[in-house]
């Protein structure tokens, strides 16, 4: 049996969809559901149900999949055994993350990781949704809580600061804003409630139930844009708004929250160089970044 098709097999069966399968083995679409039909026909039974929203295994598919995953372990426990061949870490290391923790502050570490490693490629997705590690999306995933189950290696990274954000020309066109009830009235800018990936983002309720909205966006860094420009009050992380001199934090000692990244991956993974040295360099580098995600002087 083709060992090709399988991991083939494996790959759709995690990520539900064609497209994602082939973008995780670097192929077209059409290569992945050639390989499946292969499969199928070898077998002579069908591995999946195609249906509307993706593919779904069939009970031949969900008997299969173990022993798939079984073989899988067995081959990256022999390549993890084999001795190193002196040219440093090598292979791809796929992390996944919220949009603006990975883009301002992962993105710029994992470039000078990877820059001191030629043989790593590092992908990184930096998404404004939930990153899954059951399926296979990535190999490492920092998230807003902790997993709960599984054969899964998880770390606290850290701690993080959000506050309420405004523009100073909005701030001068109302009055001044020194209680909670001085809200009423105002403009915000949020989340899309129906696209809201993590429960641990449901912030402005716990401070404020606004009226009215002028910008929604599933973009943490959409929501900053609109705050720079004017449009409303955002409660945005430290690491995003403290940075700008030109946002004021509103309400400084009322409107702070604290939120906790979690950093997680499959047990299995913390045999193999590559993903063990990505962990340990995320872990040790966000202890360094301690100030930039909880600042001191952030209520100043």
């Amino acid at each position: 049996m083709d060992w090709d098709n399988l991991r083939y097999f494996l790959e759709l069966a995690r990520s539900s969809t064609l497209v994602g399968a082939a973008r995780r083995l670097a192929v077209d679409h059409t290569t992945v559901a050639r390989r499946i039909q292969a499969l199928e026909k070898q077998l002579g039974s069908s591995l999946f149900a195609r249906e509307a929203g993706g593919y779904r295994l069939s009970e031949s598919g969900r008997q299969l999949l173990p022993q798939v995953e079984a073989m899988e372990a067995a081959f990256l426990a022999v390549e993890n055994a084999a001795p190193p061949s002196g040219q440093g870490l090598q292979g791809l290391v796929r992390v996944g993350t919220t949009e603006g923790f990975g883009t301002l502050v992962l993105a710029p570490q994992l470039a000078r990781f990877a820059q001191a490693h030629p043989g790593l490629v590092i992908d990184l997705l930096a998404l404004p949704r939930l990153v899954h590690l059951s399926r296979r999306e990535a190999d490492i995933v920092i998230s807003l809580e902790r997993p709960a189950r599984g054969a899964v290696l998880v770390v606290k990274l850290a701690d993080y600061l959000l506050q309420l954000y405004a523009a100073p020309g909005y701030l001068a066109q109302h009055p001044p804003i020194q209680t909670s009830e001085d809200l009423r009235g105002h403009r915000f800018i949020s989340y899309v409630d129906d696209l809201l990936f993590s429960k641990e983002l449901q912030i402005l309720d716990e401070l404020h139930r606004p009226a009215q909205f002028s910008l929604r966006s599933t973009s943490i860094l959409a929501q900053y844009e609109a705050v720079r420009i004017g449009t409303g009050l955002a409660v945005l992380p430290a690491f995003v708004a403290a940075q700008d001199p030109t946002l004021r934090p509103v309400l400084p000692h009322v409107a702070r929250f604290t939120r906790t990244f979690w950093m997680s991956m499959p047990e299995d993974n913390k045999h193999v160089p590559r993903m063990r040295a990505t962990w340990d360099f995320v872990r040790d580098t966000l202890q360094q970044q301690h100030l930039l995600l909880l600042p001191q002087n952030a209520a100043a």
